[in-house]
């Protein structure tokens, strides 16, 4: 992943920061854009697979309704309680849609991997449960944006 940013580069965060935060945390905040332009954020689950955020979605959710009429989003994940412990990234692109809607288990082979990390993070299980409710939207990310705050400590 190819991270551009002009401001707040003292507390960004490297590529293999990045990738190791991606890996580790288990929740984002997804922002859509609604027919009539009003803005809906709503916490989700997700995998990172080094390049993509995999978003495991309920298909009658208003989330699922936005992006399937505009693809647009942006996605957060961040940590820490103290202003010294703040860290995180925003990614922002377009979602694709893998897999059938609702997703039932069908051989996806590209899907393979990621259920698999999903799974075992969030479950504790060596496989996907499918309950025909979720689907997968995959988001690589086209703008990325980190910050570390930790990092102030030691500027």
């Amino acid at each position: 992943m190819t991270v551009t940013q002009r401001r707040g580069r003292k507390i960004m965060m490297t590529p293999g920061e990045l990738d190791e935060f991606l890996t580790t945390q288990r929740t984002c905040r997804v922002a859509t854009v609604s027919a009539s332009g009003a803005p809906h954020v709503s916490a989700l689950w997700f995998a990172w697979d080094g390049t993509s955020l995999w978003l495991y979605s309920v298909v009658r959710s208003q989330r699922w309704k936005d992006l399937s009429r505009d693809p647009r989003v942006a996605v957060v994940v961040d940590s820490g309680e103290e202003y010294d412990q703040l860290r995180g990234v925003e990614l922002r692109g377009t979602v694709e849609f893998v897999g059938e809607v609702p997703r039932t288990g069908e051989l996806v082979a590209e899907l393979d991997y990621i259920e698999t990390v999903f799974a075992r993070k969030n479950f504790g299980l060596d496989e996907m449960p499918h309950d025909g409710r979720h689907a997968w939207a995959r988001l690589t990310p086209t703008k990325t944006a980190s910050w570390d705050f930790r990092k102030l400590g030691s500027a």
